[in-house]
C-alpha cells in the first residue's frame, strides 16, 4: 500500500492482487530477448500482472478508480489467469469500507478493470459498493455486448449490466468532469473509448491511464500489448499524453504495474522515456 498527500487530495494506491498474462501477449510485437530484460517470466512464460487500483478522499468524497478482477471468474478463467480477489482486503488494510465509497470509475470494461463494481450475493448480483455512482465509457458497453470474436472474453457482464439495469451506473460519452477536481479523457488504442482518470488539485494533476501505458516497462512508444485493438493509436495516445504529462509534471499511476503504483515521466540523456520515483 502506498499513501500520498497531493495538492487537497489524498491518494492511496490498493491492489486486488496479482495476476497472470503471458509474457508475449502482454508485450505484443516486442521480443522476448527484449522484455525480458526488463520483466522475469516464469514457468510457461507467464508474467506477475499486477491489479492497481486508487482510492481519493478529496475532502468531501470518497471516489475509488478501477475494482480489479474481483472473484466472479469462471473455473477455465481461474485456471488461466488466476483469481487473487485482494481488493476488499487490500482496502480494509487501508480503512476505507465500501459503504464509504461515494464514486467508482472504470476506465475500461475488461474483465480485469471492474470485477469487483459487484458481488454475488444470495443468488444475485449487486453492487459491492452499495452507497456508489459508477462510472464508465458508454462506448465500452455497447462494444461489450456486441461479443466480437477477438475480444468477447474479456467482457464480463455480470460486472456492470447490473448497474447499468437499475441507473447506479452511468455512462460517459467522451471527455468531461465527473466531479470537481476528476474527470475523464479518453485515449483511444487499447479499446476504442477507454478513457484515462485525470486528477487536478493544489496546481497539481495526476492520471491513472490504465492500459495505454499499463506498467513502467511499457513506456516506449511502440511498447503495447497484443490485446490492443488499435495499436497504432495507442502510439499516437501515448504521443498526446506525453505532450503534455512530461512538461507539466503530472504523476501517472500505473494499473498493472506489480511493484510501482505511481512516478513521474521524462527523458533521459539518451531520449529515453523512464519514470523516476517520489
Amino acid at each position: 500500500m502506498h499513501r500520498m498527500t497531493f495538492g487537497d487530495f489524498e491518494l492511496t494506491s490498493v491492489s486486488d492482487g496479482l495476476y497472470r498474462l503471458d509474457g508475449g501477449a502482454f508485450f505484443g510485437i516486442i521480443p522476448k530477448s527484449m522484455w525480458s530484460k526488463k520483466v522475469r517470466a516464469g514457468e510457461n512464460n507467464l508474467v506477475s500482472v499486477g491489479l492497481n487500483s486508487i482510492v481519493v478522499r478529496t475532502g468531501e468524497q470518497t471516489i475509488l478508480i478501477e475494482t480489479g478482477i474481483g472473484n466472479k471468474l469462471s473455473e477455465k478463467m481461474q485456471k488461466i489467469y488466476g483469481q487473487p480477489a485482494k481488493l476488499l482486503e487490500d482496502l480494509a488494510a487501508a480503512g476505507v469500507s465500501p459503504e464509504e465509497i461515494d464514486i467508482v470509475v472504470n476506465s475500461h470494461l475488461h474483465f480485469d478493470h471492474c470485477g469487483w463494481n459487484t458481488a454475488r450475493q444470495g443468488g444475485k448480483v449487486v453492487a459491492t459498493f452499495p452507497r456508489a455512482k459508477y462510472y464508465a465509457p458508454e462506448g465500452e458497453w455497447l462494444h461489450g455486448h456486441k461479443r466480437f470474436e477477438r475480444d468477447a472474453i474479456s467482457y464480463i457482464g455480470e460486472n456492470f449490466d447490473p448497474l447499468v439495469e437499475s441507473g447506479q451506473m452511468k455512462l460517459l460519452r467522451g471527455d468531461q468532469e465527473v466531479v470537481p477536481g476528476v474527470s475523464v479523457k479518453v485515449f483511444p488504442g487499447h479499446t476504442e473509448t477507454m478513457q484515462a482518470i485525470i486528477l487536478q488539485s493544489g496546481g497539481r494533476r495526476a492520471c491513472y491511464i490504465s492500459d495505454l501505458i499499463p506498467t513502467t516497462a511499457h513506456l516506449d512508444l511502440t511498447w503495447g500489448m497484443a490485446f490492443d485493438l488499435f495499436p497504432v493509436q495507442t502510439i499516437e495516445s501515448k504521443k498526446k499524453y506525453y505532450a503534455r504529462a512530461i512538461p507539466e509534471k503530472w504523476l501517472t499511476m500505473f494499473t498493472h504495474d506489480p511493484s510501482v503504483p505511481w512516478a513521474y515521466l521524462e527523458k533521459d540523456e539518451k531520449g529515453k522515456m523512464v519514470a523516476r520515483g517520489m
